[in-house]
Order: C-alpha cells, then structure tokens, then sequence
C-alpha cells in the first residue's frame, strides 16, 4: 500500500489524481487539501476518507467541519493546515498539485521529512529550484515530475546517461492562436483564448498557453529538474500534442515519449515509478493521425515566451517577478479588465522596474511576489 497526501485536490491535477486512486486500490489517500471549492472538497473527503484535511480560509474550514461533524477527520486551515498535510508521517509521496507560490513552503517542509514529491506545482521551481533541487538532492528525495512535458523527458531518460544528453526538446502546441499575427489577436476575446485545441485544463494554465508564457515556465523548470544550461533546451511547436517532449543525446539519438493528450498518464508514472501501471483510455491510432508536424515558435507575437527566456537567463529574483506578474495579469484577464496582449505588457512592466536578487530565501521570493502585485495593482 503506498500513501499519498494531495496538495489541490479540487483542482484539474487532483481530481485526475483521485481518478487513478479510484483505479488502484494499493494507492491510499492520507491527507487532501483545496482552495475554496468546499462541495466538491466534501465529496472527495467522504469518498477517500483522508485523516487530515485543509482548506484556504478559516470560514471555509468552520463550515467543512461542521459538514463533516460524522468523520473521523481532522480539519486544519491555510498555510498551517498546507504544512501540517505536507509533513504526515503516514503519507510516503505529496502531489504538489496546487497553484501558486503558496505551494512552495508545504514542498519544503515534506522534503525535510524525506517525502518524494510528485510535482505539478510550476512555481515551486521557477521560483525556488535553486533552494529545492539541493535541498532533494541533500534530503535522498525523488522529485517526480508530473507535467507531460517534463515526464516525457524523464521518461526518455530512463536507462540512459544523463551525462551524455545534447538537448532537451520541449513540445508546445501552439495553443488556441498558433499562426496568428500580433494584429489578429487585438480584439481576442477570453472564450477564443481558452479553447484550448487538445489539452482540458485549469483556466489559468490555459491562458498560459495561448500566450506561450507556459512553455517558458516549462523551460525554467527543465532547466533545474535536469541540471540543464538554457541553450540546451529547445522550444518546438507541434500542433498534434502527441510528442509530448524528447531528448536529443550527443550521438544525434532522440528518444521521444508519445502519447494521446491525456494527464492521467504521467500523474500515474510518478507515483508508480518505475514501475508502470496498466490504465484505460484511448490510445494512439497512427494510422488515424496520418502526420506530426513541427514549427519554430514565434517570439515575437508570442512575447510571453521570450520574456520568460530572458527572466530564466537572468535568473535570481527575475523569474519570481515574472511568474508573479504573468499570475496578476492572467487574473485580471480572466476577470476582462485587460486585454490578451496585455498580459506580456504587464510582465515587461514589472521585470523593468525589477531590481535583481541574486540567491533569493524563500522570504525574499515571497517578499519580490508581493511586491511584483503591488506595483502591478498600483497600474490597473
């Protein structure tokens, strides 16, 4: 039997997660926490009945444990209750599947209790992979990565040396605008950019990738989950989504991993690895798909992935204040007081007007988070 704690259970990544749960019944769920969807957080709460379970605010949790005044089951709140789940001495793996640089504190602490971390929280590397790469590394815990991008490499990687890799290549689709120029997306309304063409996900992530901001977050992340120079990572669109990243090695071999647009494969393949799990879904059908085609990203009308290279080139404190921004000016999109080209607009604004930190702590990412908020509501 094998415990895991969920960081996000409410969210696109943890109810997938719960799906594979459901589907193993050597997978048991120790501890849940969510935001702020409390019917939904009920119902996983009295299906998996975990022994510790957290909520974003203390309101939220006073209604939940009245709701669950039945259970045995303690009910904690905000960062205490997100640290309390990520410590558990009964959960063996955290799912860091909750959104934002909140996540950061809670996968620290579960690395200091030598917890593997099945990671699909962005921030927590862009951010701070300078503090949690070493920290795993100094602590004996697996950082098992759960974006499909970053499974398929580590999945390339298996049985190889990692010594003797040339060139990550990260696969994008394109997103609902591929092939677009900067005037065509003017007067792009929000319900365009999230009609996502193969990928159900989050409204957030899928901004992100109508902008392309996402595969630049993808390219801070490889850069740390792989101990790789920038210039060996490569941004390649390939409107199928069925190559989902590959490996270059120095004797020109690429290993690629393929498969249909689906989550639940590589949520799956972190908590099971090595091992791999038989899983029902559609499978790819060659003779169906005909053609995989590829494209040079354009980083001019896509400004978020260009300024996302230059925040990971520049390192320190940058790549905070531009996730920060990119977070505020999603936000601001999705609630229609900015426009789709904005949102690069914003995170430039805020990256100018940045002065850099060399080694952040966590207090001065935090602190730079802030900050970044601050400047771009003092704006808009």
């Amino acid at each position: 039997m094998k415990r895991i704690a969920i960081l996000g259970s409410t969210g696109s990544i943890g109810t997938q997660t719960l799906e594979i749960v459901r589907e193993n019944p050597d997978l048991e769920v120790v501890g849940l926490a969510a935001g702020t969807n409390i019917d939904l957080f009920e119902k996983q709460v009295r299906e998996f009945r975990p022994r510790l379970v957290s909520l974003r605010d203390e309101a939220a949790c006073r209604d939940l444990k009245a709701r669950l005044a039945d259970l045995e089951v303690e009910v904690v709140c905000g960062m205490e209750g997100l640290l309390a789940i990520a410590e558990m001495e009964e959960s063996e793996v955290l799912v860091t599947a909750i959104v934002g640089m909140i996540g950061i504190r809670p996968t620290i602490a579960a690395i200091h209790k030598g917890k593997d971390i099945a990671l699909a929280n962005k921030e927590t590397l862009v951010t701070a992979g300078h503090i949690i790469m070493p920290l795993a590394a100094e602590k004996g815990v697996s950082i098992l990565p759960v974006d499909s991008e970053h499974s398929a490499i580590f999945q390339s990687m298996q049985g190889e040396n990692r010594e003797r890799v040339s060139k990550l290549l990260i696969t994008a689709s394109g997103g609902p605008f591929r092939g677009r120029s900067r005037k065509q997306l003017e007067n792009v309304q929000l319900e365009d950019a999230l009609k996502h063409p193969n990928w159900s996900m989050g409204h957030k992530i899928t901004i992100d990738s109508a902008t392309l901001v996402n595969k630049g977050l993808e390219v801070m992340e490889a850069k740390w989950l792989f101990d790789m120079d920038l210039d060996r990572i490569q941004v390649v669109v390939h409107p199928q989504s069925i190559i989902h990243s590959m490996v270059e090695y120095v004797d020109g071999g690429i290993m690629a991993q393929l498969g249909t647009p689906d989550m639940k494969l590589p949520i799956q393949y972190a908590l099971f690895y090595p091992d791999r799990r038989p899983m029902a879904g559609k499978r790819v059908d060659f003779y169906e798909l005909g053609n995989i085609t590829f494209e040079k990203p354009d980083m001019e009308t896509f400004a978020g992935l260009k300024l996302a290279l230059q925040a990971a080139a520049e390192g320190g404190s940058v790549p905070t204040v531009f996730n920060a921004a990119n977070e505020k000016a999603v936000s601001l999109f999705l609630d229609r007081k900015i426009s789709f080209l904005q949102i690069p607009e914003i995170i430039e604004m805020c990256m100018d007007a940045h002065r850099r930190i060399e080694h952040p702590d966590v207090e001065e990412i935090l602190r730079t988070e802030q900050e970044t908020y601050e400047l771009i509501c003092s704006k808009f």
